[in-house]
């Protein structure tokens, strides 16, 4: 296979998988939106785990995987940092507020 067939291949399917992702995020009720956040942060924890396993491997000079690396290190810190302030304020929610002149 060709690097230019290779290329519309793998750009196809990344487009087939956004137009799948939206479909069924849209479809996710208001309930299990909290459990499934929850969800999502242990696998962005995941993806912490392997920038620092892609850093800690790379040698000095490999500016590619020190790149790829520092990244997803960036990227996956701000998708848990995200997360959980997204999940906290949607557990916020669903707290019983304390009425004025009660104990």
């Amino acid at each position: 296979m060709s690097a230019t067939l290779l290329l519309i291949l793998v750009v196809t399917i990344f487009i087939l998988a956004i137009f799948v992702g939206l479909e069924v995020i849209a479809k996710v009720p208001a309930t299990l939106h909290t459990p499934l956040m929850s969800a999502t942060n242990a696998i962005h924890g995941v993806i912490l785990v392997g920038g620092l396993i892609i850093l800690s491997k790379a040698a000095s000079d490999d500016y590619p995987m020190l790149i790829i690396g520092t990244l997803s290190v960036l990227f996956g810190t701000l998708n848990v940092v995200g997360g959980y302030v997204v999940t906290d304020r949607m557990l916020e929610m669903f707290k019983t507020k304390k009425r004025s002149g009660t104990k």
